[in-house]
């Protein structure tokens, strides 16, 4: 299936990158390493806690995600032993990177959140954990190993901002709860991002295609923290930011067009070949016309996205190629269907 539009090559390189990337998304399986660090109170203890498992509980239960593939460290492993597989000390955190490493095969999306509280100081960012911290330097060394793949470092710790400079590169969408170090207030960015993949899905949605890309759930956090802090009459004392295109330069207004976005848009908790996506049938043949529809929608979303930005009589033409081919798939998603019942 065509990836890119010749016309639109010509006219504008950026739309380049979505159609590059919309295409392999839905495929790929999803590798979680969830950290809780260092709580420093029963309270943030619990919430830590309850974030992380929100998050875990969303990835097998509604996405279907293999246990192997999720990783849970935290500061105290015996709370939760059934669902927890060690300490959130740097040493395991060091061995759950090098294993996933070895496990995920290329493209596949690596998810890393960070829940915790942070620190910054001498021009230097660390995420606190039991026992010798680690830094944004020392995460950078450790992202490394996954070149490969397709990585979400989401950091929702305190005064989390320094991570962008230290991680952003290519392949990484990098997520922090602030816009610097010295945004070191509590922060409730954490509870809302994964909320996005779980109770709060319907809404953080946008596009209705029943999955929740790390830029819905992003775009979905930001917003929701702005409510509390209105609701609570607050100034708000956290900004958090995303950059996905390796210009070390965050934004809290995503545009896959002209700034980040682009690749975060392409990022899901996913099992691979339409696994636990609501709605999608079990039958494999069903399942990979399901994959073929959404790899066009997506195409179709991708160009849309571009419109202002090219020649308008080719973005109508190639327009109307992807309508037509989608529309041919659904026919043919519906016969399949129909002879499917009629074999029952």
């Amino acid at each position: 299936m065509t990836r890119s539009l010749p016309g639109i090559r010509r006219a504008l390189p950026a739309a380049l990158t979505l159609f590059a990337l919309a295409g392999p998304a839905a495929a790929q399986q999803t590798h979680i390493l969830v950290v809780t660090g260092l709580s420093g109170d029963p309270a943030y203890a619990e919430q830590f806690h309850g974030w992380a498992a929100t998050l875990i509980d969303a990835a097998a239960e509604r996405y279907e995600l293999p246990a192997g593939n999720v990783t849970w460290l935290s500061e105290k492993a015996d709370v939760d032993p059934d669902r927890m597989d060690g300490r959130s000390t740097r040493e395991n955190v060091d061995a759950a990177v090098a294993d996933i490493a070895d496990r995920a095969q290329p493209n596949d999306h690596v998810l890393i959140l960070l829940i915790g509280h942070g620190s910054y100081r001498n021009g230097e960012s660390r995420f606190n954990l039991p026992g010798r911290d680690l830094t944004a330097e020392d995460y950078d060394l450790l992202l490394e190993r996954l070149q490969a793949q397709r990585v979400s470092f989401v950091n929702t710790a305190t005064s989390s901002g320094g991570f962008i400079a230290a991680l952003s590169g290519e392949g990484r969408t990098v997520v922090t709860a602030t816009r610097s170090g010295g945004q070191w207030n509590e922060t409730v960015f954490g509870g809302h991002f994964v909320a996005a993949f779980a109770e709060g899905a319907g809404e953080s949605d946008q596009n209705r295609d029943d999955r929740v890309s790390v830029l819905e759930a992003f775009e979905y956090a930001v917003a929701q923290v702005s409510r509390v802090y209105e609701a609570d009459g607050r100034l708000q004392t956290e900004h958090a930011l995303l950059d996905d295109n390796g210009d070390r330069e965050g934004t809290r207004e995503p545009d896959p067009v002209s700034s980040d976005g682009a690749l975060a848009r392409t990022l899901f908790i996913s099992a691979g070949a339409g696994a636990g996506i609501p709605g999608w049938p079990e039958d494999p043949a069903l399942r990979a016309l399901y994959q073929e529809r959404l790899e066009i929608q997506e195409q179709i979303e991708a160009l849309q996205a571009t419109r202002g930005g090219t020649d308008e009589a080719i973005y109508q033409a190639e327009l109307e190629k992807l309508l037509v081919a989608i529309a041919l798939k659904g026919r043919e998603i519906r016969e399949a269907e129909a002879a499917a019942g009629a074999s029952r």
